[in-house]
């Protein structure tokens, strides 16, 4: 059964930095994209990133471009990691690490159909 294992997150002040963690387990079949999206209260989820299977192909929403970054184990492929930098309140949330087949629409929430536990990321001013 396909599990995703989330690690990292944590309560940081502005410009701080943190690395999240996300671990899949249990598919069959390769090839499968990873992403993050994450929550804020009262707010819908958004995408964050994604990177394909290869590691090479990485995708960004417009908030976090530039200050965050995914990436996958290059060995483990099963392994991605979100390093957030200059971390700023509008941050604050829930994380989800997600995973899906296919390369199409990364940004769709729906497309999505494996996640993990969330973890929370809190900035204060």
């Amino acid at each position: 059964q396909e599990e995703l294992v989330q690690s990292g997150g944590g309560s940081v002040q502005a410009g701080d930095s943190l690395r999240l963690s996300c671990v899949a387990s249990g598919f069959i079949i390769k090839d499968y994209l990873m992403g993050w999206f994450r929550q804020a209260p009262g707010k819908e989820r958004q995408f964050v990133a994604g990177v394909e299977w290869t590691g090479t192909g990485a995708y960004y929403g417009e908030s976090t471009k530039g200050r965050f970054t995914i990436s996958r184990d290059n060995a483990k492929k099963n392994l991605v990691f979100l390093q957030m930098n200059n971390l700023q309140p509008e941050d604050t949330a829930v994380y989800y690490c997600a995973a899906r087949y296919g390369h199409a629409d990364i940004w769709r929430l729906s497309s999505y159909p494996y996640w993990g536990q969330g973890t929370q990321v809190t900035v204060s001013s």
